[in-house]
């Protein structure tokens, strides 16, 4: 008998009236001994591969485990669990190449799918393996991670082809891969593994509307439907050893596009290289003011080699890596530590490369004429698209033919359903209509694209205290009262790894801070978590991330289905103990916008927060709204001296007579809680003793006092 389940665990029927029709036709199509999905031939049950003639008999401690029913759905939250995990396989992965991490991780989800047994470190930061020591489970780590194929593959019906040139292929490659507990490979390591080929997707997509259509038309029915998932199918890596040679580059600091102007700038001397790479980054990235670029020329001897502006099919063409760069109207532009790089490919025999481009600000032009990246399969958060046999896609939620699809895929799904994974396109044109996208069909965002291990994490039980932290009563004096918010702790992604590493900073408890964090991590990674819960200082106070129960702007909600948001967020901050929630609010087309009354009494009778930190970058407004106290914060620079000066210059108007709040937004990919110690030293000595630093408990508690005193 064939059965495209390989043997895993067989898929009943669920008591869910929103996924039973679904469970039932995805256990119909894994059930066919039909040819494949794409009319390739079925694997066997139990696949094994034969090597040189013989199986050799798996050692006892890596048999199959028990039959179990995971992940598990049953219990309150929006994502499953998986089992416990007992002992950890751990493969070193920062070195291997993107081919390797990607079959590796798809591995991992297909085994811990039943029992979490594999672990990875694939992150660069080292978050990976200290989040392992922290688990405390036992460990091995193996010599060679290609070891963890031949350990398991038992347990794998076979590999998904697909081609790194169709980052839309590697994509659907891994739904399948889901739905037939297979890896997904190239050719060649399919060949060098002697793993049996069950489909094949290289050459069958042409854009990532035709991919994605056919795979929402074909899969999604037999996919699960509680979660969506979206992740780049490719990413550019950095190749060692390229120089890069200074073009042009500000010597001073400019944030007022004073400089905007065409530049003209001689790239001869890249000539007679693998392509002539311009690349525009952050000349001062600490302010945040990085180059705009607004038109591009380049001319070879004379006649015109390329024309074009951002986001047009033309720039498509000469763009080599976008990395963090957003667009908007008119614009590609690169904040911090991100930039952009095009290529140029003058005909042979070129003598004279000459670029023009009209651009402004804190530009540094770099160029080289040797590949600076090279395109491999992106291998984080694959593990858990597997294990859970989710749909991924990568679509663009400002293109005119992407965006309707997107729309489409959020639409599919029952209210409160999370999207787990990213947006292409930056902030601009990626997060922000893609956040509203999916608000606009109630569905939450979790960011996500950087998540890994969560196949072992989601079953890694811990405890999490449901107490509330209460802060010590104060009493309310004519004084100056801050708090600062840590800000990105809806981004699961930074709690996992950027979070870990500044909380872990000596100065932490030095000041008192706000940590933003997603209460959903109770379900995803429970042991997370707690971590923070458990090892916080008596200045560390968690909130809930924007704006809530998942990263959403709650006024882009349809009316009818924001109370269901808020009462899932009000569900897992009394499971989690989270007083407070920061807001984001924003409006496509529009910016961020105050919280309307209607949403703020949704969150008051729902989720019944102690206060609401909306992030509208005003600062020293605090209000009641809708039966819950409000405050906006000021959204600091990320020098800490220039932080201290806005906040200075915010308070400079205050009445010495009368209480003053202020709420500030702490940028969190730049600042470490010694730098939150600085900028409290730099305010005292500037405000004076009038400035109390508080936890955000304390600010609204006091602020609710004085509200109630003024009338």
């Amino acid at each position: 008998m064939t059965s495209f389940d390989s043997g895993d665990d067989a898929v009943a029927p669920s008591t869910s009236p929103r996924t039973g029709p679904a469970r039932l036709a995805r256990r119909s199509f894994l059930a066919r001994s039909a040819a494949g999905l794409a009319g390739t031939a079925a694997a066997t049950s139990g696949f094994t591969v034969l090597t040189g003639g013989t199986q050799a008999a798996a050692a006892p401690a890596h048999r199959r485990p028990p039959h179990r029913r995971y992940p598990d759905w049953h219990g309150p939250g929006i994502l499953p669990s998986f089992a416990r995990p007992r002992y950890l396989q751990v493969a070193e992965l920062t070195e291997s190449d993107g081919w390797t991490q990607a079959l590796l991780a798809t591995l991992q989800g297909v085994v811990n799918r039943r029992q979490p047994r594999i672990w990875l470190n694939l992150s660069t930061d080292g978050t990976d393996a200290t989040w392992a020591d922290t688990l405390r489970i036992p460990k091995h780590q193996v010599d060679d991670p290609m070891e963890l194929l031949d350990r398991y593959r038992r347990e794998v019906a076979g590999a998904i082809l697909y081609d790194v040139d169709s980052p839309e292929s590697v994509n659907v490659a891994t739904t399948m891969a889901g739905l037939r507990g297979a890896v997904i490979a190239t050719e060649d390591q399919a060949k060098d593994a002697h793993l049996r080929v069950l489909d094949d997707t290289r050459g069958r997509f042409t854009d990532p509307v035709q991919a994605y259509t056919w795979q929402l038309e074909n899969l999604w029915p037999h996919c699960e439907h509680r979660l969506l998932t979206g992740i780049t199918g490719t990413q550019t890596v950095e190749v060692p050893g390229v120089t890069w040679t200074t073009l042009a580059k500000v010597d001073q600091r400019v944030t007022d596009a004073s400089n905007r102007k065409t530049y003209d700038i001689d790239l001869s001397g890249l000539l007679g290289g693998q392509g002539v790479f311009v690349r525009f980054a952050d000349a001062y990235p600490d302010d945040g003011w990085g180059p705009a670029v607004y038109e591009v020329t380049v001319t070879a001897d004379g006649t015109e080699l390329a024309h074009f502006t951002p986001r047009t099919d033309a720039e498509d063409a000469h763009l080599f890596d976008a990395d963090g760069s957003s667009l908007a109207p008119g614009r590609r532009f690169a904040d911090g530590g991100s930039y952009f790089i095009y290529r140029f490919d003058p005909p042979a025999g070129t003598s004279t490369l000459t670029l023009s481009v009209l651009m402004e600000n804190e530009y540094d032009v770099t160029g080289t004429n040797t590949a600076p990246r090279r395109v491999e399969p992106f291998p984080y958060l694959r593990d858990y698209i597997v294990a859970t046999r989710a749909m991924v896609s990568w679509l663009s939620p400002s293109d005119a033919q992407q965006g309707p699809l997107l729309n489409r895929i959020f639409g599919s799904v029952e209210p409160t359903t999370p999207f787990l994974g990213w947006f292409p396109g930056g902030v601009t044109a990626g997060e922000v209509p893609g956040v509203a996208h999916a608000a606009n069909n109630g569905v939450e965002v979790l960011a996500a694209d950087f998540f890994v291990n969560a196949s072992v994490l989601g079953g890694a039980k811990a405890h999490i205290d449901a107490r509330p932290s209460r802060p010590r009563r104060m009493r309310l004096r004519p004084d100056i009262y801050l708090t600062l918010t840590v800000a990105e702790g809806d981004n699961v992604q930074y709690d996992e790894h950027r979070m870990r590493s500044i909380w872990d900073n000596d100065q932490r408890g030095s000041v008192p801070l706000n940590w933003t964090i997603d209460p959903v991590l109770v379900d995803l990674a429970p042991a997370i978590f707690a971590y923070y819960q458990r090892t916080a200082t008596h200045n560390d106070l968690l909130i809930a991330g924007p704006s809530g129960a998942g990263y959403t702007y709650p006024d882009e909600w349809p009316a009818d289905l924001l109370d269901r948001f808020t009462r899932l967020t009000g569900q897992y901050m009394r499971r989690t103990g989270l007083r407070l929630i920061s807001v984001f609010n924003n409006a496509v087309g529009q910016g961020r916008q105050p919280l309307s009354e209607a949403a703020a009494r949704s969150y008051a009778r729902y989720a019944r927060p102690d206060g609401i930190i909306l992030n509208w970058e005003s600062g020293t407004t605090v209000s009641h709204v809708g039966g819950v106290t409000l405050a906006t914060d000021l959204l600091l620079p990320n020098a800490v001296d220039a932080a201290a000066d806005k906040i200075t210059a915010a308070l400079a108007d205050s009445d010495p007579d009368q209480p003053t709040f202020l709420a500030c937004h702490v940028p969190a990919w730049q600042w470490s809680p010694a730098d939150a110690a600085d900028l409290a030293s730099a305010v005292r000595a500037s405000v004076g003793p009038r400035a109390n630093f508080v936890r955000g408990d304390a600010f609204f508690q006091l602020a609710d006092r004085f509200l109630a005193s003024s009338g």
